[in-house]
């Protein structure tokens, strides 16, 4: 058995938990027009009837201009009684309830823009997903708009603390705005938020404090971070522990590290199957299908799925910081579970086996050698942009011949 028991009650910062077992956050593709309803209320609250101790709502933008695609959610009085219905109907079940929330930076197809402007980043880059929304070349932020992306999450913190989540989770990682900041890789300013480790973390630090100020000491703030972006020129892991570091001492109530970045190198957070075989069987035209299956290995690096496989280096940030540290990555059997927390983290999150089976936590607590079924084939990942949204294939059983 664990020293640490991840099915009994816990502390996060100030919230109460029923458990350590957090659903990660993942794009579910359920909020057609931005707007939150039935289908993600069912998604989520089948989760949290199977014992999950916080889900996690994702992608909750700070503004319309931060989605990278029009169906995703941000935070605004047009959604507050559905987002409120929802979170009130979702704490019957005894889960509490966290939104991811972040701004996609340049990394954008989005064209439904409000504020008559292309979507920016720290420097003038090429950018790949732009070429769909006719924006190769995304401009560089000036002080007015940093200043603005500041308000934006100092807004949606309060606004989040109001319509009744108990927790939110800035995503620091992966390629969005604010690892955008932080990655040599795209900030390549000489002002005073580029350069030096300390000048790009001062954007992500100040709408972390505009954050806190706006939800007080007792709401807690998670941050999730890339401890690599696993590609040339971006953070390594050596620089990933001064992200978590200065995440720390800035007061932040939890790290989750995680790796990779969605805008260059996916598959290193994903493991497993490449999507491309999922993109090519979401592809509307024979001539689209061609191109992923031709170019997916080129466009989506292999790695082989292995168990744990971030908990080495989270082990790094463990040592490091002195707030609670979230493990995600790798986590699908009852003896991945017990291996985290024989390792000494505080929680962990949980993403594609809880689509599998809903009732992962109740499941894994009653069976010793449990194992959620997740082939880590991926395809659920494709299904952001289908009309339904995301879920696993393998239990519906006509479509498990796209996975075999």
């Amino acid at each position: 058995m664990s020293k640490i028991d991840p099915f009994a009650p816990a502390i996060l910062g100030n919230l109460n938990l029923r458990n350590r077992i957090i659903k990660a956050a993942t794009f579910e593709g359920m909020t057609p027009g931005g707007v939150p309803g039935q289908r993600l209320l069912d998604f989520h609250k089948e989760i949290a009837e199977g014992g999950i101790g916080l889900t996690t709502l994702s992608y909750c933008t700070t503004e319309a201009d931060g989605r990278i695609m029009e169906s995703m959610m941000w935070l605004h009085d047009g959604i507050r009684d559905e987002l409120s219905a929802l979170i009130a109907e979702l704490k019957t079940t005894g889960v509490k309830v966290s939104g991811q929330v972040t701004h996609c930076g340049h990394f954008s197809q989005n064209k439904d823009l409000k504020r008559d402007q292309p979507p920016k980043g720290p420097s003038k880059m090429f950018v790949g997903i732009g070429l769909t929304a006719g924006r190769p070349i995304a401009p560089a932020m000036t002080h007015e708009d940093i200043a603005h992306l500041i308000e934006t999450y100092r807004n949606a913190a309060a606004f989040m603390k109001d319509v009744g989540f108990d927790a939110m989770e800035i995503h620091f990682g992966h390629g969005y705005g604010l690892s955008q900041f932080i990655s040599p890789k795209t900030n390549k300013r000489t002002d005073e938020y580029g350069g030096n480790h300390e000048k790009r973390m001062r954007v992500p630090l100040e709408c972390l404090a505009a954050a806190r100020a706006a939800v007080g000491d007792d709401f807690p703030i998670l941050g999730k971070i890339s401890m690599t972006d696993a590609v040339k020129g971006g953070i390594t892991y050596e620089q990933g522990i001064e992200v978590a570091k200065s995440l720390d001492q800035a007061g932040i109530d939890g790290i989750v590290p995680s790796g990779g970045t969605s805008s260059y190198n996916s598959m290193y957070l994903f493991r497993g199957q490449s999507i491309a075989k999922g993109m090519a069987a979401m592809a509307s035209s024979a001539a689209s299908k061609f191109i992923y299956k031709i170019m997916g290995p080129l466009m989506w690096k292999n790695y082989p799925y292995e168990p744990t496989f971030f908990l080495e280096a989270s082990k790094r940030i463990k040592e490091t910081v002195g707030c609670p540290v979230i493990y995600v990555g790798g986590v699908s059997t009852r003896a991945d579970l017990d291996r985290v927390f024989e390792a000494g983290f505080d929680f962990v999150q949980i993403g594609r086996p809880l689509l599998i089976d809903p009732e992962f936590v109740k499941n894994a607590q009653h069976d010793p050698v449990y194992d959620s079924g997740c082939t880590h084939c991926n395809f659920c990942v494709p299904l952001i942009q289908h009309p339904d949204g995301i879920r696993c294939v393998l239990k519906d059983k006509k479509e498990v011949a796209h996975v075999a």
